[in-house]
């Protein structure tokens, strides 16, 4: 039987291949994808009986200049709707339209008047100011009950999608990958950190501008940057003025995205149609270089769209009683966020897609961790309750693709879960809120409070012990961005939000916090002194403490929001770092600089273990036991044994009145030095490394009130070496 010819691959190809410009396309990947000379668009929606893709010339505009009708038959693979389009140019808007049943009590809001976004956009294009309530899905003019749809189209008003799928030379970038225990992390705003006229940078309030400022993270001695969300919000979202100035606030902070793929647009120096995307890239690839970690703060527990009054964005129009969950009336939302809306996290489907977004920001935005914004709602099921095991956080967990990256929890959430301790499994950290609080409490002088200050700066075995994880689960900080900075913890008794046009209402009421004698700024110099004693003490407990320190950004130079907790809507110079500060209080930036150096130092302040008996050793004044039990005491200390030829002897005196400690007797051959003492006027309160003098009292040393005192003693010391104090 003769052999039939081979047939050349290219003729077979020619013969047998698809040549319209618009093809069937494929359902996977979800997103968009380039594909032989064209782009492959797919979304899910599984009760929609009509998908059109629209492409845009400009951004405004407000009728496309091509649409592509998806048919059933042909474009949907199961949940997925799917093209292929020849010929899309870099830089190309889109957007989508679906339709189907609207049934808000059965849960359904599609409304093929309303535009919407890829939930797998990588880029956003910007708007001059964008008015939610142009893009509401029902009709306003009806009453609430009815939520009649609305048959207003809004393109002209809603961004638009923009295709970037370009090469990026990363030169080779490494992640850091720091272990925790040599992680310092910095938490700051993109925008707030250099939007200052005083920030001295060339690209004020971008990515760029945070690029600037790289060498002085580096020689304060950070290895980590966290930054405040950068997916895709609408700041024009908050329509209140401020009460005080008549000015509109804003959505500073950007807890409400509207796209999780997307970084913010508003944040590049170079531009918002797609330049977004590349100068993140660039940012993430210098601070590598500088061996700095980039963590995003990530928000995937609800989204912009809101109650059942907010717009319709996305998730809403495409499929809403899948991507949200739904109340008994599912003409309403669940709310464990205080936000309008919770989003159904363990439904396989929206697991899959926060999956999705966090493999795109470490696989293709080399981003190197999350802190998950009330991650205690992922951990709730369908019907809210709170599951023993949560499929999602499991799956962050063991995820291949991320198992080297950070995964924090803000273990808690806005309807009562409060999981810090008992978080998920091991491989995640939590913002140890019970630091802030106790080590707050302590330095304010509450009673009762010596326990629970040993327990913390050790690691906090007696939280996370039983859930087993180590001192490296806990995340300390004594101040983040939702709260006081540190120089307001120590100038104010009570917040002062009025700015925000809330009553005063908005924010926490347990800061505790103290003036010490004034409320606010104030030119008594006794105050002032103690304010910043205080503010020490804050930085060397937190640094060294056992554990992963946060220091928010701005509190080494005493950042002020002017008593504000709660400044989400203040884009002005309430939130902003004033960088004439640095210059004023260079003192508290050189103790911050020193403790982060010390901390680096003496790893045996940062090891990934509760520490042992033969470690450290705790004491009272007198020397004696301390006195746990006794309400009233203000004073601890603590001998640690770094190895055979160091020990470290720390002091804390939360006392209104100065305290003589007895000290510890050293073996021959070692003598104590001052590192650390908070009562002293700078220079002498800090000594780096070597220049530590010798005491010449080697048996008591006397601690100032409110103060902390860190000495050190090493093998075959000299009487004449160093001088004497």
């Amino acid at each position: 039987m003769m052999k039939a010819p081979q047939r050349e691959l290219h003729d077979y190809i020619a013969e047998i291949s698809e040549h319209a410009d618009v093809q069937a396309g494929s359902p996977l990947p979800l997103g968009i994808q380039e594909r032989g000379g064209g782009v492959n668009f797919a979304i899910f929606s599984r009760s929609a009986s009509r998908v059109r893709l629209e492409f845009f010339d400009h951004p405004e505009d407000a009728a496309p200049a091509r649409v592509i009708d998806l048919d059933s038959a042909h474009n949907r693979t199961g949940d997925v709707w799917h093209v292929w389009v020849k010929g899309i140019g870099l830089g190309q808007f889109y957007a989508y339209r679906v339709d189907g049943p609207y049934e808000p009590s059965e849960g359904h809001r599609f409304n093929f008047n309303r535009l919407l976004l890829d939930p797998f956009a990588t880029a956003i294009s910007q708007l001059p100011r964008w008015d939610f309530a142009l893009a509401r899905g029902y009709d306003s003019s009806v009453p609430e009950q009815d939520l009649a749809i609305s048959k207003l189209d809004n393109s002209r008003s809603m961004p638009k999608c923009v295709f970037v799928n370009e090469p990026f030379e990363w030169d080779g970038d490494q992640p850091p990958r720091h272990p925790w225990s040599k992680t310092v992390i910095y938490e700051t705003h993109v925008r707030g950190f250099t939007i200052h006229p005083k920030s001295g940078v060339g690209h004020p309030g971008t990515y760029r501008g945070l690029m600037e400022k790289i060498p002085y993270l580096k020689t304060l001695g950070v290895t980590a940057v966290e930054l405040m969300p950068v997916q895709e919000f609408n700041e024009a979202s908050v329509t209140r003025k401020n009460p005080q100035t008549s000015q509109p606030l804003r959505n500073y902070w950007g807890y409400d995205p509207v796209a999780f793929f997307a970084p913010k647009a508003s944040y590049s120096s170079a531009g918002g149609l797609g330049q977004q995307k590349l100068e993140f890239k660039e940012m993430v690839r210098a601070f590598h270089k500088a061996g700095i970690e980039v963590i995003l703060d990530v928000v995937f527990n609800h989204t912009a769209e809101g109650d059942e009054l907010g717009p319709t964005l996305c998730f809403r129009g495409m499929d809403n009683a899948i991507f949200y969950t739904l109340a008994g009336d599912k003409r309403y939302y669940k709310d464990y966020t205080g936000t309008g809306n919770t989003i159904n996290a363990n439904h396989p489907v929206v697991r899959d897609h926060i999956l999705a977004a966090l493999r795109y920001w470490m696989v293709e935005m080399h981003v190197d961790g999350f802190r998950f914004d009330l991650a205690s709602v992922l951990g709730r099921g369908r019907s809210g309750n709170l599951l023993s095991n949560p499929p999602l956080l499991e799956r962050i967990a063991e995820d291949p693709i991320l198992r080297e990256v950070k995964i924090i929890a803000e273990a808690w959430d806005a309807a009562g879960a409060y999981e810090v301790g008992s978080f998920s499994e091991r491989r995640w950290a939590e913002w140890n809120g019970r630091y802030r609080d106790d080590v707050r409490r302590f330095w304010r002088g509450d009673d009762g409070m010596l326990g629970l200050f040993a327990s913390r700066i050790c690691g906090s075995a007696d939280i996370y012990t039983k859930s087993g994880k180590g001192p490296e689960g806990s995340i300390n900080f004594v101040t983040c961005h939702d709260g006081f900075t540190l120089n307001d913890l120590v100038s104010y008794r009570y917040k002062h939000n009025e700015a925000n046009g809330e009553n005063n209402h908005d924010g926490t009421d347990a800061n505790f916090s103290e003036n010490y004698g004034a409320e606010g700024e104030t030119t008594d110099a006794g105050i002032e002194t103690l304010r910043k004693r205080q503010i020490k003490n804050f930085l060397l407990t937190l640094l060294i403490s056992r554990g992963v320190p946060m220091l928010l950004g701005g509190d080494e130079f005493r950042r002020t929001q002017g008593g504000n907790n709660n400044a989400y809507c203040q884009d002005n110079e309430t939130s902003w770092c004033d960088w004439s500060q640095l210059e004023k209080h260079q003192e508290m930036y050189r103790f911050t600089r020193g403790m982060t150096a010390f901390r680096r130092a003496h790893s045996i302040l940062s090891e990934e273990q509760f520490y042992t008996g033969a470690e450290i050793r705790w004491f009272s004044p007198h020397g004696g036991p301390p006195h746990w039990t006794d309400p009233k005491e203000k004073q601890l200390a603590c001998l640690i044994h770094e190895d055979e030829q160091s020990v470290l002897c720390m002091m804390f005196n939360a006392g209104t009145n100065g305290t003589e400690f007895s000290l510890p007797p050293l073996p021959l051959g070692f003598r104590w030095r001052l590192a650390v003492d908070t009562s002293r006027s700078a220079p002498q309160d800090f000594s780096a490394a070597g220049e530590e003098p010798l005491l010449d009292n080697s048996t008591t040393y006397h601690a100032g009130s409110r103060s902390s005192v860190i000495l050190l003693a090493r093998k075959q010391e000299s009487v004449s070496e160093g001088g004497a104090v």
